[in-house]
């Protein structure tokens, strides 16, 4: 069994952005997660993410949302270059090379899982303190309690 991650994290991605297929077939299966636009979100990124961080990958905003990978942090933060593109969505015009607020870190998919729609995360109770369920959270990257992530891997290989 691979060795417990210091913290975990999940993360929301928009699958026709990039789903966990496509972070697989990038090279060396490693993504640069561009596009937070949350402040809480990128504090996250910035304080307290680290490489080896566990990460759920999660596909939001799709017919049917949920947990479909597991991967890792990859880099420490940079940042979001998309901020200076004016042609992308993610464009912010009051920030600038010398004082960026967005950042970026990669992220290196492991192994897609079954999906583990929001339903099925709802119906196990030792998961009712998650983020990703509580009424009104939007944000795309969130912390994950290890015994949370211990019961979501379980779920991922058919074990409950």
């Amino acid at each position: 069994m691979a060795q417990k991650p210091r913290r975990c994290w999940l993360m929301k991605s928009e699958p026709d952005e990039c789903s966990i297929d496509d972070a697989l077939a990038a090279p060396n299966a490693t993504v640069p997660w561009t596009g937070v636009r949350n402040y809480q979100a990128r504090n996250f990124m910035r304080d307290a993410m680290r490489v080896g961080d566990g990460v759920l990958f999660y596909h939001s905003s799709c017919l049917e949302p949920g947990i479909a990978g597991i991967a890792r942090v990859a880099s420490g933060v940079r940042p979001d270059p998309t901020q200076f593109e004016p042609g992308s969505p993610y464009h912010d015009p009051k920030s600038t090379p010398d004082k960026p607020r967005w950042l970026l870190l990669d992220v290196q998919a492991q192994r897609k899982t079954r999906l583990i729609p929001l339903a099925e995360l709802r119906a196990h109770p030792e998961l009712a303190g998650m983020r990703v369920l509580q009424r009104g959270n939007r944000l795309s990257i969130t912390p994950v309690e290890h015994g949370e992530w211990e019961a979501i891997l379980a779920m991922s290989e058919g074990e409950r």
